[in-house]
């Protein structure tokens, strides 16, 4: 069933660029094609991919396809043959993609051993006494887990599972739990290390330290406006949060404990990079050994539960790594169609403003956001958006104006994880709860929505703020 629907997939898309090609080509040479038909190639295969994608085709099938096709369409065979001979290889053997399944694995492992379920705990007891405490509590959890998982869809889930019975328990109304939840989850996406972050980095060939170091006050602010967005939310909605009894400073302490080897995880796999004791994968390499001895020590960790963290570890990486295949395939068809180039000629003929290009592909990206996920909005655009914004002038630096666009691409993706009707965080916290209508959720994400909005304003307007750390170290 499944061979006949990519099957009948592949020849959907062969079919409909075989069809554009017979209707553009140059009769006099069978083998050209013109510049401008090139480029209207380039543009009719995005909506001929995200027909696919709304036929349940996976993203990265989808790019392998469309990109395959229209690799034969304008080159032949020969390069194509040539190209899947050896780009697998080439990419799969890239020493930095290593980095990816060592992070996910250290999520993996610190979701077994309890630290998600530790932290909530700790800052409950710091938080859980003011109005909405614990809803704050469960973002300061969030922000913590999200640094050692890294990803968003496994932050919302981990936590959703041990902070929303506490939540719903307490009396907090079913939007502000849900909602809180599902932002919190986006966190794992920005504060680092990040699985999306890494890959702009690699799709942008940039260096992956500077990039987490460039992201921790974006994330940092995120964390403190969502805090914000709770505190103004129990106030004009009354009974939606509730507090709890004080925690005494001993119990504090006590529950603190719990927390330390996270903590030192954190600090030796980061300040190690940034001090230069070893590198990226290195350090990931560390995190994941650590995360594995806490889990192992840990007196509920069964075999079973070791087998289930490697299981779930090789899945995800070789669904990362064929869309990351994909990718290349559909990049490589962009760059022949010279679609980046084409739009970088157009831009620059008509003295379009720089700032304004970037608010534009911003809001594109709140758009994609409603129908995408993250990892296909990064690997789909980028190729496309990344050579146009580096031939415009920002008063910055080749490299800060790559790290300061990355940033804002990604703050921009995480927002779409809550945006509506798509937004994953939102169905996976939503189908937790049970008892909370959809519409209910999206009502409690509102907030948090409107406080990613003005951070993504403030870091567009002064740049500075993302390049900060940057000029420090």
């Amino acid at each position: 069933m499944v061979t006949f629907f990519t099957c009948n997939c592949f020849f959907f898309s062969s079919n409909n660029l075989l069809f554009l090609y017979l209707h553009i080509k140059d009769q006099s040479d069978n083998r050209k094609i013109i510049l401008m038909e090139k480029f209207t190639l380039g543009i009719v295969a995005f909506p001929i991919l995200f027909s696919m994608l709304a036929l349940r085709v996976p993203i990265g099938l989808a790019m392998l396809i469309v990109g395959c096709s229209g690799t034969i369409i304008i080159a032949g065979w020969l390069p194509i043959l040539s190209q899947v001979k050896t780009s697998a290889w080439h990419l799969f053997s890239n020493y930095s993609l290593s980095v990816i399944p060592l992070f996910l694995l250290m999520g993996n492992f610190a979701g077994k051993a309890g630290m998600s379920e530790a932290l909530f705990k700790f800052t409950g007891a710091c938080l859980g006494h003011r109005k909405g405490g614990v809803a704050m509590a469960a973002i300061g959890a969030c922000a913590g887990f999200g640094a050692i998982c890294g990803s968003s869809l496994a932050t919302a889930a981990t936590m959703g599972k041990v902070a929303l019975p506490e939540l719903r328990r307490l009396g907090y109304s079913g939007a502000l739990s849900t909602g809180t939840l599902a932002a919190g989850g986006t966190l794992g996406i920005l504060i680092p290390p990040s699985v999306i972050l890494i890959i702009y980095s690699i799709l942008t060939e940039q260096n992956i330290a500077k990039m987490f170091l460039a992201a921790f006050i974006p994330g940092i602010l995120a964390a403190l406006g969502y805090i914000f967005a709770i505190g103004l939310y129990v106030r004009f909605v009354k009974g939606s949060g509730p507090t709890k009894e004080r925690v005494g400073w001993k119990e504090r302490l006590s529950l603190f404990k719990n927390i330390w080897q996270i903590i030192l995880i954190f600090l030796v796999m980061i300040g190690g990079i940034y001090l230069g004791w070893f590198t990226p994968t290195e350090g990931g390499a560390i995190g994941a050994g650590g995360a594995g001895l806490i889990a192992i020590s840990n007196k509920n960790f069964k075999f079973s539960d070791l087998v289930d963290v490697i299981e779930s570890t090789a899945i995800t990486s070789a669904m990362i790594f064929l869309v990351l295949l994909g990718a290349e395939f559909f990049n490589s068809f962009i760059a022949l169609t010279q679609l980046p180039n084409q739009l970088g000629e157009i831009v620059l003929k008509n003295n379009f403003s720089p700032y304004l290009i970037v608010a534009c592909i911003l809001v594109l990206y709140l758009f994609l956001g409603c129908l995408m996920d993250s990892l296909a909005m990064i690997l789909l655009t980028i190729p496309v958006f990344f050579p146009l914004i580096m031939t415009l002038d920002f008063g910055m630096s080749a490299e800060e104006t790559a790290i300061w666009f990355g940033i804002l691409t990604l703050i921009v993706v995480e927002v779409g994880l809550i945006t509506p009707p798509v937004g994953l965080n939102v169905f996976i916290i939503n189908k937790m709860a049970g008892d909370v209508s959809i519409t209910e959720t999206f009502k409690g994400v509102l907030p948090f929505l409107f406080s990613d909005i003005l951070r993504v304003i403030l870091l567009f307007f002064f740049p500075g703020i993302t390049l900060f750390l940057l000029k420090i170290f």
